[in-house]
């Protein structure tokens, strides 16, 4: 029996090694790179996922506000929570979408407002965040250049993200078909502007970060304005709600769902 060639099966070995390799640089990634450039010669990273669209079709907008955390400038961290439940591919083929991260540059935040913990009253400030202003200018760009239907502009975001959520709807009421604001609080004397918006609240009942009773002194100040938002509260849970709001395919079937 002849002797197998050692230089043989090395070149297997690396044929195999250097296809696999070459297959995978092929892939893009689901996340693109991007920046956009502000009207005050700024600029907002953000990562936009995107289907292979139809250029027929107009497709629906999410925005991701992220947390605290994933503050920064590498264009990266934000992807760290959540916001991959919508690149899944049994998502991407259910509710195809583009999907906007945006990050938060370091020290700054998404809302712009003052929190009195021990009343539980969050007020909105005067003016936006510059980082929130941002990704309002973004939103507005990717409608006049990309296939968005403007009826179908959704947002969400965890922790700060679910602050800047509320932030967003409360300052821009007519842009939002739907909210989805989790362990966060809003501006309760502002919620007649946006009952209109369907809006589902998600928060964990032991939250020692963000006090639960933002979630439910949102979803009753709703209710009085004539509202009808959705409310979980997780029982036994603490600030990490977004492991479980975000994994809810109840959630992102009620949310593609929405228009306005």
């Amino acid at each position: 029996m002849k002797k197998p060639d050692s230089r043989h099966h090395l070149m297997v070995v690396l044929f195999i090694l250097f296809a696999f390799a070459d297959y995978s640089c092929a892939q893009p990634p689901k996340f693109s790179f991007n920046k956009y450039a502000g009207t005050k010669g700024d600029t907002l990273r953000y990562r936009l996922l995107y289907p292979d669209y139809d250029t027929l079709r107009r497709y629906p907008l999410v925005i991701f506000l992220h947390g605290s955390g994933e503050r920064g400038n590498d264009n990266d961290a934000q992807l760290k929570w959540g916001v991959m439940n919508f690149a899944t591919d049994q998502a991407m083929v259910m509710h195809p979408a583009l999907v906007v991260a945006p990050q938060c540059p370091d020290g700054q935040d998404w809302a712009n407002i003052s929190e009195n913990e021990k009343t539980r009253e969050i007020t909105l400030k005067n003016s936006p965040t510059r980082p929130m202003e941002l990704v309002i200018e973004l939103i507005h760009n990717l409608v006049n250049t990309m296939p968005v239907d403007s009826n179908r502009i959704y947002i969400t975001g965890l922790s700060m993200g679910g602050y800047g959520t509320w932030e967003a709807i409360e300052r821009y009421p007519n842009l939002f078909a739907a909210a989805v604001p989790v362990c966060g609080g809003g501006d309760a004397t502002r919620v007649v502007q946006i009952a209109h918006i369907p809006t589902w609240i998600f928060h964990g009942s032991e939250d020692s970060a963000v006090n639960p009773q933002y979630a439910t002194d949102m979803a009753t100040a709703l209710i009085k304005a004539g509202a009808h938002p959705g409310l979980t509260m997780y029982p036994g849970t603490g600030h990490f709600s977004w492991l479980a709001a975000y994994s809810d395919p109840l959630m992102l079937e009620w949310m593609f769902r929405q228009h306005k």
